[in-house]
């Protein structure tokens, strides 16, 4: 059962509102909510076509990157056959808005934020189970919520899943300097090889990151505005990332007894397509598959979104009956 969780605000954006239509019609949802959630005020949005669907629960990325913004761009096609909810995470989006100041942070209080989210959707909205789905850090907490309470869960979709932080660093690494010598980037040569590895210092951080940037065609990234937003970024959230740096995924969870499905961009030389196929073949699940985007790397909702859309309605519909 949810403990201490303290519902404050219901329908602050009643665009629909929950519409009782006539008949045996479904009720829509499209509303969102501030729950009071591991002390503090945490913003929810939930939309949906018919209320008594599936819920599907969505962890961000980031760390410290709402997706609720661009939601409607990879979620417009769901609605029929899930209630979508998007959360921002301490820390971030409306969630810091909401906050006077900012809140502590840290991996364990994340993970246990997302739970006492998934037992608060599973009291209110009466439900046995719910589907949820992570993007790149947000399987930090998808995986031990899947791997301790696999019971609250029809299934798992791991979108880009970050396995290991430190293996995908030096693998990043040293495609990024076999590119910037064959592109005669001489400044990206030298501040790549200038990098120490694990990932320790923000300065190495911030160069491994820009010259990805730039290699993945983010041009952007060479300019003193992202330097700045990017620093301003690390202050926030470099000491939680370095946190999880120390998991490794493939030896903290080894087996997991709910279904399981990876979504993996071929093109992933961020969170690193191989780490997370190696993952998959050793991970034992009560069911798992792993889906391949060919036209993706990280972010395969932005590249791919119909396809994402597509599997999601394929997977509910062969699991819920």
């Amino acid at each position: 059962m949810l403990k201490h969780v303290l519902f404050l605000t219901l329908v602050l954006i009643p665009v629909l509102g929950r519409t009782q239509q006539k008949g045996n019609k479904p009720v829509a949802v499209d509303t969102t909510e501030i729950v009071q959630i591991g002390g503090i005020k945490q913003f929810v949005k939930i939309k949906g076509n018919n209320l008594e669907n599936p819920i599907l629960l969505i962890l961000h990325g980031g760390p410290g990157k709402s997706l609720i913004p661009f939601e409607a761009d990879f979620t417009g096609n769901l609605y029929d056959d899930f209630v979508v909810v998007n959360w921002d995470q301490r820390n971030t989006g409306e969630t810091l808005n909401l906050n006077k100041v900012k809140a502590d942070v840290s991996i364990d209080l994340l993970r246990s934020d997302a739970l006492e989210l998934v037992q608060y959707l599973i009291s209110k909205y009466r439900r046995n189970k719910i589907f949820i789905l992570s993007h790149s850090w947000g399987s930090v907490m998808g995986f031990d919520l899947v791997s301790q309470h696999p019971e609250l869960f029809y299934g798992y979709i791991a979108v880009s899943p970050v396995i290991d932080a430190n293996k995908s660093a030096s693998l990043f690494l040293k495609d990024l300097k076999s590119w910037a010598v064959k592109t005669h980037r001489a400044a990206a040569v030298e501040e790549l090889n200038n990098i120490k590895l694990p990932l320790e210092s923000e300065d190495d951080f911030f160069h491994a990151q820009k010259w990805l940037f730039v290699h993945n065609g983010v041009e952007e990234a060479e300019k003193e505005e992202f330097r700045d937003a990017y620093y301003s970024w690390m202050h926030n959230w470099f000491a939680v990332w370095k946190e999880n740096a120390k998991i490794n995924l493939e030896a903290s969870y080894t087996k997991i007894d709910c279904p399981v499905y990876f979504f993996i961009g071929i093109a992933d030389n961020q969170s690193y397509h191989t780490l997370a196929r190696e993952y998959y073949k050793k991970l034992k699940a009560e069911n798992k598959e792993l889906y391949w985007f060919r036209k993706s790397g990280h972010t395969i909702f932005n590249t791919e979104p119909q396809k994402f859309q597509s599997l999601l309605i394929k997977i509910k519909r062969k699991t819920v009956l």
